[in-house]
């Protein structure tokens, strides 16, 4: 019995890592700019519960200074100059983009419709 128990915990184990890889290849880029109105707007009604959200479980905000350069692992359609853009990458490549902030509803409602391009199995909550 013993051993059925360590074989089962493995297997769990081996499951949760495999989700947390591939959560982890997914990522929400919010590039910011200082002094930008739309950019303090999202930080007040969205950035506060992003994390605690299941589109902020599959997807973790990486913030950017939109005039800052690119760092080089991120394949981009093309830069961002209207700020703020939210980019979704999975491995590090564009899948997705927002431009602006329509505003908290219609920001999620966007932001779903971004998750779902995503292959099935990374538009998972990882904690479901």
């Amino acid at each position: 019995m013993a051993h059925f128990s360590r074989t089962l915990a493995g297997a769990i184990a081996g499951c949760m890592l495999m989700a947390a890889q591939a959560a982890a290849d997914v990522r929400l880029i919010f590039f910011d700019r200082e002094g930008c109105y739309y950019c303090e707007r999202w930080k007040s009604e969205i950035m506060p519960a992003y994390d605690k959200t299941p589109e902020g479980r599959i997807a973790p905000l990486t913030i950017l200074d939109i005039d800052d350069p690119i760092p080089g692992d991120i394949r981009l359609k093309a830069r961002p100059y209207l700020s703020p853009t939210f980019v979704l990458l999975d491995d590090n490549a564009e899948v997705a983009r927002i431009e602006g902030y329509p505003g908290e509803e219609l920001f999620w409602w966007m932001l779903d419709g971004m998750i779902a391009k995503l292959p099935a199995q990374k538009r998972k909550d990882p904690r479901s």
